[in-house]
């Protein structure tokens, strides 16, 4: 019996690998189709009000198509969060790179940090409703502690060029940075949501306030 040729032999084997490189990416691509669709029942109704059934009911997949691509509820929210966190996390890179003075840098985000506030507030809530419900489900603790830690990170390149360019050195932790206007920013969420309009205003100013207070 002949032996089976080498070539040929690693020519299926990669092509096997091609082809199932190809379902793995076809399935995430679903996936992330998927969590678009449903982040906005999610950013609505909440955490606690929301099945997949009621997720199925307002986009055009069936309940059974969600199941297949999600093993649960819990699967299905972290992945919204963490699609929608992975754009959110470099909000203010941009701000950061172009910032050629410390006043230009602080108007700037001070503003970043409205506007989101008050075109984006149902998604923040969907974040902090996450966040809180980390705090009784351990199957969302270590990717809302994942989540907070780039959160905190794209605080403090913020506080770190803002030292940087007034010539001085900050004068707080990253975490308490990012404690500062975590607080401010969910504060005026809160406030937003009640039908003070106001909030975002405020938010503003207080951003501008603490950043200065941040360096020595």
């Amino acid at each position: 019996m002949a032996e089976p040729d080498g070539k040929s032999h690693v020519t299926d084997v990669t092509e096997r690998s091609r082809i199932s490189r190809r379902k793995v990416d076809k399935f995430a691509e679903r996936r992330a189709q998927l969590a678009d669709s449903a982040l906005q029942t999610l950013a609505e109704l909440g955490y606690a009000r929301t099945s997949l059934r009621e997720i199925a009911q307002n986009s055009e997949f069936s309940h059974g198509v969600l199941h297949y691509y999600f093993n649960d509820k819990v699967d299905l929210l972290t992945h919204c969060v963490r699609q929608y966190e992975a754009v959110c996390v470099t909000r203010y890179d941009e701000i950061v790179a172009t910032a050629e003075s410390a006043s230009q840098l602080c108007t700037d985000f001070a503003a970043a940090m409205a506007r989101t506030l008050r075109t984006e507030a149902p998604m923040h809530r969907l974040w902090y409703d996450l966040r809180n419900q980390s705090l009784f489900e351990s199957s969302f603790q270590a990717d809302v502690l994942e989540i907070d830690q780039r959160r905190q990170e794209m605080i403090w390149s913020v506080v770190a060029r803002y030292a940087e360019l007034t010539g001085t050195s900050p004068a707080v932790t990253p975490p308490v940075a990012y404690a500062t206007f975590d607080g401010l920013f969910q504060q005026g969420l809160l406030k937003l949501l009640a039908g003070q309009d106001h909030a975002v205003d405020e938010l503003e100013t207080a951003v501008l306030r603490e950043l200065a207070r941040t360096v020595t």
